[in-house]
């Protein structure tokens, strides 16, 4: 097994240019409850952009609208602006086709870090991205621009700092609390149901190649992880765990497959090993907790995506 350079970091460069490079390799990688979540229900706001506040970047102090109404997304964070009901007017292409923000971002463009004469013409107040896009110095010059490095800061904390860009803080910070909250009954009443030793697995399909992955790196990695606190497989920690994310064989795989396994697909790419008896074998295959997902669906870490996979969570692992 040859362990790669991919996704978050690399589709934070796609993403981006988030989890989790091979050049083929996507990168990183949770909205559907009986009544809306804080994320869900927040509607872009209609109040005219007026003043500004200083935020503090990680690169310095920046000074940014209060009340921003037409924001570029370069990279990974569309969702975590959308949760907090700030418009969109240029965003990634990742995030474009996920197809449960259709309608949010219908009139969203798709730009990249190099289409500065579309990026002019969108007229942004302010402009959102990884640090790793390319002519800052430039989008300075259009419109505030604030960077972040991917996984300097946990993804909570992420969507409070968010909510400190977008002056809306306090509304960050109550969806964070309602958020672990949520999370953390969800873990104990799944721990309690499918019993403490049993594990689960992250796997991912892309073009060719198997992915597993550790506990940061989108894909619903945070929830079950993090705040759920179930456990991975001991082949996912030691191979895994460090750098987010690990290349497998077909041949290997269950080897890395865990009681329970959640399977992102990326579409059109090769299952062909699904017809194997090798897979067909694995003990979460024969026992029906192989649960697919749709990975342009379930590859952010933002609220709307975290409250999506929760919800998805709940139901295929307490049947709720």
């Amino acid at each position: 097994m040859k362990k790669i350079l991919l996704p978050f970091a690399l589709v934070m460069l796609l993403l981006i240019s988030a989890c989790g490079g091979n050049n083929n390799a996507p990168s990183e990688g949770s909205n559907n409850a009986a009544e809306p979540s804080p994320s869900e229900s927040a509607a872009p706001t209609e109040a005219p952009a007026t003043g500004t506040i200083t935020y503090e970047s990680q690169s310095g102090p920046v000074e940014v609208p209060a009340n921003p109404q037409r924001v570029v997304v370069l990279s990974s964070f569309a969702g975590n602006v959308m949760a907090l009901g700030v418009n969109i007017v240029g965003v990634d292409s990742w995030s474009k086709q996920n197809p449960k923000w259709e309608t949010r971002l219908k009139d969203a463009v798709v730009v990249t870090d190099e289409d500065l004469e579309k990026i002019i013409e969108l007229e942004p107040d302010l402009i959102v991205g990884l640090d790793n896009v390319k002519n800052v110095e430039k989008l300075k010059e259009i419109a505030p621009t604030v960077v972040y490095t991917y996984g300097k800061v946990d993804y909570l904390t992420q969507q409070i700092e968010i909510g400190k860009l977008l002056n809306k803080e306090k509304e960050a910070t109550d969806w964070v609390n309602d958020f672990k909250a949520r999370a953390e009954k969800a873990g104990n009443d799944i721990k309690a149901k499918i019993g403490e030793g049993k594990t689960i697995s992250v796997l991912e399909s892309y073009d060719k190649q198997i992915y597993v992955y550790g506990d940061n790196w989108g894909r619903g990695t945070e929830i079950l992880y993090q705040a759920m606190k179930l456990e991975m497989p001991q082949k996912v920690k030691d191979t895994a765990l460090k750098d987010g994310y690990y290349a497998v064989s077909a041949e290997v795989l269950p080897e890395f497959m865990g009681d329970y396994v959640i399977f992102s697909n990326f579409p059109g790419s090769d299952v062909s090993f699904k017809d194997t008896d090798t897979y067909k074998n694995v003990p979460a295959v024969k026992d029906g907790h192989v649960y697919e997902v749709n990975a342009q669906e379930f590859y952010f870490n933002d609220p709307l995506t975290l409250d999506f996979q929760l919800e998805f969570f709940i139901e295929k692992l307490l049947g709720e």
